[in-house]
Formats: structure tokens, C-alpha cells, sequence
């Protein structure tokens, strides 16, 4: 005998059980619609009372997306009362939990097309980019709100920096910058606490961006990382005095390696590398103004220059005044570069947007989906180390 007695067609169960889920789902709607129209006319259909109030006059047939799928309505016409559903709001032709179903896939980076095709695929029913477009609106007075919140705490660390993307600008597609700041709060935990259209990245787009949030409460900040942008340094000087300037180690390195040649290029990767071991900035610099020195006597003018004259700042994190044990984390951005690289990721789906608005709402929805976990609810830091530097330099 075989082993297996009765066997089960799995395919065709799912697909009998899905089609008895539908048309149960579809009759309960219908009779609700029943019962709404029976006590609006103040009476069951064909029942004869003197406290009828209206009559019924057919009905008209509408679709209605659910997560059962595309249920047929038929929605009662009445004479003498307008017919009022408590069950389905007028006009809408989706369940709510199935828009916010498509607006989340969206926002976590299906293209609209894509929204479309699944739209089609699980409810037999399209999902229209314009029709999307007009849902988001509401997602984006949530983000509009979440980017102007006031900034309640002190953030000792600031990390900096611009992501590109292409936008339409005048008739042409030009490539504009979007500016984010994640800061580390007195706590030790990390947060976005800034993103705005920055155009150019250009000292102009700088002081706005950093005023906006010191307009929110920004303060207690004490370094602040980013690359070498233009007027950042300068920016940051002027309206942070309290804090100082700590360039990106890694961007740096690249600067200087993009001025050696080949030849020399695993020699002076292996030298840079053995300046940022060192223990002390002193240390550190002299050992910088070693390897600078071996770059002129190996023809790396370029390289030895832009050494010697970044050295400075890429070597903030060194002070006394931050911690030994804050040092790996605060002398590069690449916790925000790892953000951008997120935020590309979804970008490049859409390839130009029209508008900067849209840019920079879609890029704010994918950093909320992807810092909503353990990026932000996790400890970053212990910040009572930078507690006890700061009694140490006083």
C-alpha cells in the first residue's frame, strides 16, 4: 500500500480557499450594505410601514479593493434619503490598508511601475502613478512635520554630508545635492536630525542648512565630521564656534592617493595607513611630515602637498579633549556615507525627478525606512567617556 493515503492538491486548495474567502467576504459587505439602507429607509425591503422614511430604487454595481481582493458592491439607491455608507467611504475604490500596503512598498524602493505590476498581480486591480502620487501627499505632511520637529536634545557629534541625484532644473536635468545630518545625541544614540536640498553644496546651501537646525535646537555640539566641502569648514567655524572641524580620514586618504601614480600607489597606501596608527596627533603629524617628504623624493609633489595641508584637520579626532574610545567612530562618515549609499539605492530607480520636492521627499521616506530599527534604538556611543574629557581638559 502506499505510504501516503490521501493526497492533497496544495495549488488547488489555496486557490478554492482564496475564492471562498472572496465571495464570503464579498456577501458580509453586501449585507452590511443591506442593513445601512434598511435603517436609513426606516424599513427591511418590500416591508410595508407607516414609518417608512425613503425607497429603495435599484442599485448601481462598484468595485472595491480588499485584501481578499476585488470584491463587487452593490450599493443601494434610495428615493426620498441619500444613501450614506459607514461600510465604504464614497468614491473610494481601494481598502485603506491596501493603499498603505502599495505606498509602503513605494517608499521602500519599488518603482511605481513595479507598484503597478502588484497591484495588478494580488488585487486585479491597477494602482496608477498619478493615483499615487495624489496618496503620498498625506505622507507627506507626516515627513514635512518629522524634518521641522524641534531638535530637544544636545548632540556632541555631527556628521555631515551631501548625496547627488538628478533633477529637471530650467528645462535641463542638472545633478543637485540633498543635505543630511545625523547627530549623537548626549545619550549616545543616533538620529537623523536634518535633510534639505542643498542645490550646489555650496557655502550659501551650508549656513542655511546648519541654521535651520540651530532655528530647531541644536547645541551642545562638539565635532562635527564631514568631507571638504565647499564652504562647510568655513560654515561651521562661523556658526558652531564651540565646535571643531573633523575631515572625513578616508576621504582624505583618497584625495591624496588620487595624486599618486600607480607605481607608487602601494607604497603610499601602506604609508598613510601607518600615520592614522598613530596614538597621538603629535605623533601622527610627524609622521605625516615623514611620509610627505619620501613623496617628493619619489616625484609626488601633488600627493605631498595635499598632506601636509589636510593633515591638520583629519587628525582632530586625536585630541585630548575626545575620547580614545570614541576615536574609530568619529574620524570618518562613514555611518553617513553607509545612509547614502541607502538612499542611492532608491534613487536610482527613479532616475530624474521633476521637482526638488519630490526628491526630497522620497529621500527623507527612505531614510525614516531605513533607520526605523536598530540604527536609531541602539546605543551608539557611551557618552560618559566625553563626560570625563571634558573634566580632564578643564
Amino acid at each position: 500500500m502506499p505510504n501516503q493515503i490521501l493526497q492533497v492538491d496544495e495549488n488547488m486548495l489555496e486557490t478554492k480557499l482564496d475564492r471562498l474567502v472572496s465571495e464570503k467576504v464579498e456577501e458580509l459587505l453586501n449585507a452590511m450594505l443591506d442593513a445601512e439602507a434598511d435603517e436609513i429607509t426606516g424599513a427591511a425591503r418590500y416591508e410595508r410601514s407607516g414609518e417608512r422614511k425613503a425607497y429603495r430604487a435599484g442599485h448601481y454595481e462598484r468595485n472595491l479593493t480588499v485584501k481578499a481582493g476585488t470584491m463587487t458592491l452593490k450599493v443601494p439607491k434610495l428615493k426620498g434619503a441619500l444613501f450614506e455608507s459607514a461600510v465604504i467611504d464614497r468614491y473610494r475604490r481601494r481598502e485603506e490598508s491596501v493603499e498603505e500596503a502599495l505606498i509602503d512598498m513605494y517608499l521602500a524602493g519599488v518603482s511605481t511601475r513595479q507598484v503597478d505590476d502588484i497591484s495588478r498581480l494580488l488585487w486585479g486591480e491597477r494602482m496608477p502613478s498619478q493615483t499615487l502620487s495624489d496618496k503620498l501627499k498625506r505622507v507627506y505632511e507626516d515627513i514635512d512635520l518629522w524634518r521641522n520637529r524641534p531638535l530637544g536634545r544636545a548632540y556632541p557629534y555631527l556628521f555631515v554630508d551631501g548625496v547627488w541625484h538628478k533633477r529637471t532644473w530650467g528645462g535641463s536635468v542638472e545633478n543637485v545635492s540633498v543635505l543630511v545630518a545625523i547627530g549623537v545625541d548626549d545619550t549616545g544614540h543616533r538620529e537623523v536630525i536634518g535633510v534639505a536640498e542643498g542645490m550646489k553644496e555650496d557655502r550659501a546651501s551650508w549656513e542655511q542648512f546648519i541654521r535651520s537646525m540651530i532655528e530647531r535646537g541644536l547645541r551642545g555640539v562638539r565635532l562635527v565630521v564631514g568631507d571638504r566641502c565647499a564652504g562647510l569648514v568655513s560654515t561651521v567655524n562661523a556658526m558652531l564656534p564651540d565646535a571643531r572641524y573633523q575631515r572625513c580620514m578616508v576621504h582624505f586618504m583618497r584625495n591624496v592617493l588620487s595624486k599618486v601614480s600607480h607605481r607608487h600607489m602601494t607604497w603610499a597606501s601602506g604609508a598613510l595607513k601607518a600615520v592614522f596608527a598613530m596614538e597621538s596627533r603629535e605623533s601622527a603629524l610627524e609622521k605625516a611630515g615623514q611620509v610627505a617628504a619620501q613623496m617628493d623624493d619619489r616625484g609626488l609633489k601633488a600627493a605631498a602637498s595635499c598632506l601636509r595641508e589636510g593633515m591638520g584637520e583629519a587628525t582632530t579626532y586625536l585630541l585630548d579633549e575626545f575620547p580614545v574610545e570614541h576615536r574609530r567612530r568619529i574620524r570618518t562618515n562613514n555611518m553617513i556615507e553607509r545612509l547614502n549609499r541607502e538612499i542611492r539605492r532608491r534613487t536610482r530607480v527613479v532616475g530624474s525627478f521633476p521637482d526638488g520636492r519630490s526628491a526630497l521627499m522620497l529621500i527623507c521616506a527612505r531614510i525614516r525606512y531605513v533607520t526605523a530599527n536598530q540604527w536609531s534604538t541602539r546605543r551608539y556611543l557611551d557618552m560618559s567617556r566625553l563626560g570625563d574629557t571634558m573634566q580632564s581638559t578643564h
